[in-house]
């Protein structure tokens, strides 16, 4: 059996390509799926199969594309309830990839849907977890209470989680290699590891989920400290519910347009350049979500502030950065509520106020202060003692909370998203001064 793991950094993102004979099977495969013909193309093996472990929340799966593209048969369980072209597969059902035997488990927990796939050819077993068992830790059982076919209360998932880590795994070696959909980074679970795998057995002993505890204990650990919840993460579930459309076309429906120096008045420009040049001009209504590299977690916060269906235009630096751009963007399914991509104008005129730091480090009672760290990070301590806490993904929404006797400044905990958060006020408050501290932050706590 050969396995390639394939990593989207910027989601913390694994998907598979598992063959053997010649035949391919892909496991919860990426929104767009060349990497993986490419592989095929490689090995010289034909794709048969898709094997998706539970409609994702945080990314578009590809598989109703390879499907039409290729043929492959998409193997998920009947209890997500899906009405496009697939294959019901639930336990005591099995399908062969070549020499590689695969048979779903149903392991409820993230999801009331979620199966494992366990995939054994010979002596060797290996198992694709989904967000049901990560590195170190388990999927978070809260994200199906208001999204997809099968809703569930997030206290009757994590009493589901407990059965599955108690009961589900037992009749499974300790060799058998454990390959998860995500690891850290993702906001599917907390407390990731970074290692990409490991085995049963390491998990068994060193994975706080295995360990012997009532379900009363199981489920207050697993609820507690979880991370905030993306507006787009129900939006994604319905969308991998249906399947999503092929992304090339997608992508290229989107209009450029070239020297903007205005839109559609209430329409929201997403301007994904650095910060300093945001601040040197830009378009009014515009949200500096910055996305420079794929550390910057584009494709997170864009679904974190901008809601699903709203429409929005984007603005980048160069038409070169157009495709790396529109490919993000339909990673977590946005690219129909573009209404373009756009360059700016050098006549745009509307500037951010110039920060004076001295200032403000001699004076700081003379500003008001907007954390927006996340509700985490708060619990780690405050920064400034005066400041007020605003979640970032909570600040369009909660910004009448905020004073305007004095000039504003926002502070993340690394120069990042205050980028965004000082320009949503920027947009909220008009006339009113907001600074962004960015990486200033560092020469404080």
């Amino acid at each position: 059996m050969i396995i390639k793991q394939f990593k989207d950094d910027a989601l913390a993102h694994y998907s598979y390509a598992v063959v053997s004979k010649g035949e391919m099977a892909l496991v919860d495969p990426s929104r767009n799926p060349l990497q993986y013909y490419k592989y095929a193309e490689e090995q010289n093996a034909k794709i048969v199969a898709v094997f998706e472990t539970h409609p994702h929340a945080d990314f578009v799966s590809g598989h109703l594309q390879v499907n039409s593209e290729t043929g492959a048969t998409v193997y998920i369980s009947e209890k997500v309830g899906v009405s496009y072209p697939h294959e019901p597969f639930d336990e005591g059902q099995s399908v062969k990839i070549g020499k590689i035997n695969i048979r779903p488990i149903h392991t409820p927990g993230h999801s009331p849907d979620s199966l494992t796939f366990v995939a054994e050819e010979g002596g060797e077993t290996v198992i694709f977890t989904g967000d049901t068992l990560f590195i170190g830790n388990v999927g978070r059982p809260d994200l199906r209470e208001k999204a997809g076919n099968m809703t569930a209360k997030r206290i009757e998932l994590a009493k589901a989680m407990y059965n599955t880590m108690q009961t589900k795994f037992n009749d499974l070696p300790d060799d058998a290699l454990v390959y998860p959909a995500h690891g850290a980074g993702s906001l599917c679970g907390k407390n990731m590891s970074a290692s990409p795998s490991s085995t049963l057995g390491d998990e068994r002993m060193g994975n706080w989920a295995f360990k012997d505890q009532t379900e009363e204990e199981f489920v207050e650990e697993i609820l507690k400290d979880q991370p905030f919840i993306p507006s787009y993460f129900g939006f994604n579930v319905d969308i991998n519910r249906k399947g999503a459309g092929n992304v090339q076309q997608e992508k290229y429906r989107i209009p450029l347009h070239i020297g903007v120096s205005k839109v559609e008045e209430g329409i929201t420009v997403v301007d994904v350049r650095d910060g300093d040049a945001y601040k040197a001009g830009h378009l009014p209504n515009s949200i500096n979500i910055m996305s420079r590299t794929e550390g910057d977690k584009y494709e997170t916060w864009l679904g974190a502030i901008i809601e699903p269906n709203e429409p929005f235009y984007l603005a980048v630096n160069s038409v070169e950065d157009m495709d790396e751009l529109l490919e993000r963007t339909a990673k977590i399914g946005y690219e129909k509520q573009m209404k373009g991509v756009i360059t700016l104008s050098e006549e745009v005129l509307k500037k951010s106020d110039d920060f004076d730091l001295q200032d403000f480090q001699d004076n700081r009672n003379n500003y008001t202060i907007v954390d927006i760290r996340n509700e985490s990070e708060l619990a780690e301590g405050k920064i400034f003692d005066n400041a007020l806490e605003i979640p970032l993904n909570e600040l369009r929404n909660r910004a009448g909370e905020i004073p305007t006797d004095r000039p504003i400044v926002v502070h993340c905990a690394g120069g990042y998203r205050s980028a965004a958060g000082s320009s949503i006020l920027e947009n909220k408050f008009g006339g009113q001064k907001v600074f962004d501290l960015s990486e200033a932050i560092k020469n404080f706590g």
